[in-house]
């Protein structure tokens, strides 16, 4: 498969989606817990309309401590984890390991979480957790329809101290950008190899690739595109959507005879964390921890660090941590031996009155 510089920016991932989730991760540890595992649908108020088709009703992944169902009176933290481009929940969770790596943190010693992993896959494959009319305001649904649901339908403590974000790639890109933008929900935030942190340009779009677009009869076509392609697709859906240019409803940073749109590329570095971190200064003093984490040999630690230096330079207290490894093969490693502990020790667990 032929791969554009966007592919650097979303994901680095050089194998098919299928085989993420056959990423290694630590063993099952004897006697962990058994936890419960439900999908459910949840419909979204904010996602309804999309120009695209995107469905409204998201299927939704929810793990279960040990003793939920019998400890009645007995109220969890929540952790919303969001997966990356091309992989939906069912992979993310495969991935990582879960619910195998969540009960062997527990068995170290990580007290008792709800978990929450949305599926946010589209026509193109990525949502980018972003607002936009093309796909539907995806930010609203995991920051305010998602949570209001698990709150109605589960027994949550429902206050922004007891709730997390977490994502790794494309859900690295959301957890940052719907972290900066609602600290008013949630209360700790952790960073895994996140991606479109910063401006990339055309993105690696070409003549050629523009002249596939132009073919396309619907956005269900693009399934027929490159990993590369596809993921452009993804892009300008969520940052440069334009509801008067069907059959896509997008822009496009070239035009048809390879002019460059410089309009397009405003609108698509607009979306970049590290762009508009510094609106959210104030916002991101609120979080009881900031955690962030990229392997070495991820080209995305780059733009990670710099994030990390931004927030130095305001006196935010976060934590930057460069592990031995690539963009996913220490991934299930992290979610168990470090962001599970993270929220364990950084939610709030009590129960107000």
């Amino acid at each position: 498969m032929k791969r554009s510089l966007l592919l650097c920016s979303l994901a680095l991932m050089a194998t098919p989606a299928a085989a993420q989730v056959a990423t290694p991760g630590p063993a099952a540890i004897a006697n962990a817990p058994t936890l419960k595992v439900e999908t459910i649908r949840v419909h979204s108020r904010a996602l309804e309309g999309s120009l695209e088709g995107d469905s409204a009703d998201r299927d939704v992944i929810v793990v279960l401590p040990q003793g939920y169902a019998t400890a009645k009176a007995r109220r969890y933290p929540v952790v919303y984890a969001l997966h990356g481009y091309s992989i939906g929940a069912q992979q993310w969770t495969g991935e990582i390991h879960v619910p195998q790596g969540i009960a062997n943190a527990v068995t170290r010693g990580a007290r008792d979480m709800i978990f929450v992993f949305p599926d946010s896959k589209t026509a193109h494959n990525g949502s980018m957790y972003s607002s936009s009319v093309t796909t539907g305001d995806f930010e609203t649904f995991i920051s305010r329809d998602l949570v209001a649901y698990i709150d109605s339908h589960y027994r949550t403590l429902p206050r922004r101290e007891s709730r997390g974000l977490v994502g790794h790639s494309m859900g690295g890109y959301g957890a940052s950008r719907i972290g900066m933008k609602h600290a008013d929900v949630f209360g700790a935030l952790y960073l895994m190899s996140p991606c479109c942190m910063s401006a990339r340009g055309l993105f690696g779009v070409t003549p050629e690739a523009m002249k596939a677009y132009a073919g396309m009869k619907s956005p269900t076509e693009s399934a027929k595109l490159g990993w590369g392609e596809r993921a452009t697709l993804a892009a300008a859906a969520a940052w440069s959507p334009n509801p008067k240019n069907p059959p896509l409803y997008l822009d496009l940073p070239l035009t048809p005879d390879g002019k460059t749109r410089e309009d397009v590329l405003a609108r698509w570095a607009a979306n970049a964390p590290l762009a508009f971190v510094d609106q959210y200064a104030g916002n991101l003093r609120r979080y009881a921890a900031i955690a962030m984490d990229v392997g070495d040999k991820d080209s995305l630690k780059v733009d990670t660090a710099k994030l990390h230096d931004i927030l130095d330079s305001y006196g935010i207290a976060n934590s930057f941590t460069l592990y031995e490894g690539d963009h996913t093969n220490r991934v299930a490693f992290r979610f168990e031996e470090q962001v599970v502990p993270f929220f364990s020790a950084h939610l709030d667990f009590g129960a107000r009155k």
